[in-house]
């Protein structure tokens, strides 16, 4: 395998990824303590493994293909297009598939920005909305958002294996982050933690989940 991989050694397009996603990671992650710098860090490594290899140089398919023999007449520098070995069909299936998840988790993210912005302006508690189906929406978001580009369109041995780490790390992070809020609003939030799921809606809640991930502000308020 001597000839380039296409999509790659497009390092100016991948710099630009890079600094475009951390941006809005730190813009609106905003994080305080050394444990919200070190989930946003985990993240940061995510991004910069995802687009150095999406757009500039193709590791993962490089190491496959000296340990595992992977030299076929297609290579691809996407690993499912070049595992599944269905060319260009494989690579378009895995991104819509990942850009489908990504698009909802930032949806997700968003709004969850919002509806969270909102009970703080009025001093109160955030159990509407996403937050009456899932107790972390943000977090959903996150963790669907990076799944969708880092597993699902486009998997590097950095982004499938930093990921289970990241969900754990905000795990913990969102533990703590109840644990301030139970010692604030004491009984309400313990009731509403027993009402509402951590991170995964109920069983028949996902379709409700996504319809509010694309609701605007505006129309949220005229619901409610």
């Amino acid at each position: 395998m001597n000839e380039q991989i296409g999509h790659s050694g497009a390092w100016a397009l991948a710099l630009i990824m890079i600094v475009v996603a951390s941006w809005v990671l730190y813009r609106y992650l905003a994080p305080k303590t050394w444990r919200e710098w070190a989930g946003a860090g985990l993240v940061q490594a995510f991004i910069i493994a995802l687009y150095a290899e999406m757009y500039g140089f193709p590791l993962t398919i490089y190491l496959l293909v000296r340990w595992f023999g992977l030299d076929r007449t297609y290579v691809s520098a996407s690993l499912w297009s070049t595992l599944v070995g269905i060319g260009e069909t494989g690579m378009l299936v895995s991104m819509l598939l990942g850009y489908a998840l990504l698009f909802i988790g930032i949806g997700l993210f968003a709004q969850g920005w919002r509806e969270l912005y909102r009970a703080h302006a009025e001093k109160r508690l955030a159990t509407n909305g996403l937050y009456g189906l899932v107790r972390h929406p943000q977090y959903l978001g996150l963790f669907l958002g990076l799944f969708g580009e880092g597993v699902v369109h486009w998997p590097t041995l950095f982004s499938v294996g930093l990921f289970p780490v990241i969900v754990l790390a905000y795990a913990f992070l969102a533990r703590k982050e109840e644990r301030r809020m139970v010692a604030e609003f004491g009984d309400a939030y313990l009731r509403y933690q027993q009402r509402v799921p951590m991170f995964v809606p109920r069983w028949g809640q996902w379709k409700q989940l996504v319809n509010r991930a694309n609701t605007s502000d505006e129309a949220d308020r005229h619901a409610r």
